[in-house]
């Protein structure tokens, strides 16, 4: 009886991981490897730690089954039927993909362009349906915000905006924290952080009428803390809390808030090379003359290195953002956030309960390998 009591927890265990794997992974927009890790996690520490009797075990196997059926069975979506979405930072990398992925689909599409002449926003205007419009929009000023959402009334009328997705951003030179100029912090404060609530604010009465979505594409960096990423990182992790409080205040008005988090995809966000030599002189001119002789200023100009790692360490492929969007603004019931990309959700997770130090230990081997030491250090060792 023992044995078959032991048989059967091990199959509730099993049951429940990969339930919980699932359920909160959200498989269909992550690897497979991270819910198979979870699942071998949970059910050793499940073993170790849990002993029921087999009634028990056989009843809790059971409901796992059955909620491991009802949750990963395949959702119907919701119709686009034109449906009214709004995507900033349209120019270029997960904005472009977007309005042209949801114009494909059937949404009527408002781009918000920094600049309406840019080869994007004419891209879009060439390739989309004529349900596509561009928007001179560049969030940092609430004017063009405010002349993006007359237009966006004057269009649509009485049918209402069903989807914001807070998309633009920059994330400037990675670079160490001490280096970075205060105008850098400002201004990816000023992009991504403040330019998103401005943007939210000004469509909250549209999205409330139609009790629609509001999405904000924040970052793995908001929740991980990733070296040389100080101003990038703090303005996703204020993104993150700040969609995650609407999300439990427009739930009273039947507005439903996502937060996309995705890890290492390859857009143009670090810039060209003429953007780094600009940021690189802003950097070298602002430091005061005692930092700059404490790193030395090639430390500072072999910091492009890292911008040639990011480029080699991600993934050229959109297709699980593009996809994971498309579930948080068509699906019935949303999850509140999904984490596309390589082991991104295994790193959200690590990074909310490991112990820091293990964290930073971790963190340390993989991003700090081989990394060039301040001019003061490599002097002292």
């Amino acid at each position: 009886m023992s044995m078959l009591s032991s048989e059967a927890v091990c199959l509730c265990l099993s049951g429940t991981a990969v339930l919980g794997c699932l359920v909160l992974c959200r498989c269909k927009y992550s690897r497979p490897l991270q819910s198979w890790m979870l699942c071998l996690a949970g059910i050793w520490g499940g073993a170790c730690l849990l002993s029921l009797p087999f009634f028990w075990s056989l009843i809790l196997f059971s409901l796992s089954c059955f909620l491991l059926h009802t949750c990963t069975a395949d959702e119907e979506l919701l119709p686009a039927d034109e449906k009214a979405v709004l995507v900033t930072g349209s120019d270029t990398g997960f904005g472009h993909g977007l309005a042209k992925h949801l114009d494909k689909l059937g949404f009527t599409v408002f781009a918000g362009v920094l600049d309406k002449k840019s080869a994007g926003a004419k891209e879009l205007q060439k390739s989309c349906s004529s349900r596509l419009s561009v928007l001179q929009m560049d969030i940092t000023k609430p004017e063009q915000i405010k002349d993006a959402y007359s237009k966006v009334v004057e269009k649509m009328q009485d049918k209402g905006m069903w989807a914001v997705i807070n998309n633009a951003g920059i994330i400037g030179f990675p670079i160490d924290g001490e280096l970075i100029p205060m105008n850098d912090y400002k201004r990816c404060m000023a992009v991504n952080f403040f330019g998103s609530v401005e943007v939210t604010k000004t469509f909250l009465p549209l999205l409330r009428k139609s009790k629609g979505r509001l999405v904000a594409i924040s970052s793995m960096g908001g929740s991980v803390p990733l070296m040389k990423m100080a101003a990038y990182n703090s303005t996703k992790a204020a993104l993150t809390m700040f969609s995650s409080i609407l999300r439990q205040e427009l739930s009273k008005w039947g507005v439903k808030v996502i937060i996309i988090q995705p890890g290492g995809f390859r857009t143009n966000i670090t810039g060209t090379s003429d953007v780094w030599d600009k940021m690189e002189k802003n950097i070298l001119e602002n430091l005061p003359q005692e930092v700059q002789e404490d790193y030395g200023q090639d430390y500072i100009l072999r910091q492009r290195n890292f911008l040639k790692f990011m480029h080699m360490k991600t993934s050229p492929d959109l297709t699980p953002v593009l996809e994971a969007v498309q579930h948080a603004i068509s699906a019935q019931n949303p999850s509140p956030f999904y984490a596309p990309g390589k082991l991104t959700y295994l790193w959200v997770c690590f990074a909310s309960v490991s112990p820091t130090i293990l964290l930073d230990y971790i963190i340390q081997k993989l991003f700090g390998r081989g990394q060039d030491m301040p001019r003061a250090l490599s002097m002292s060792s």
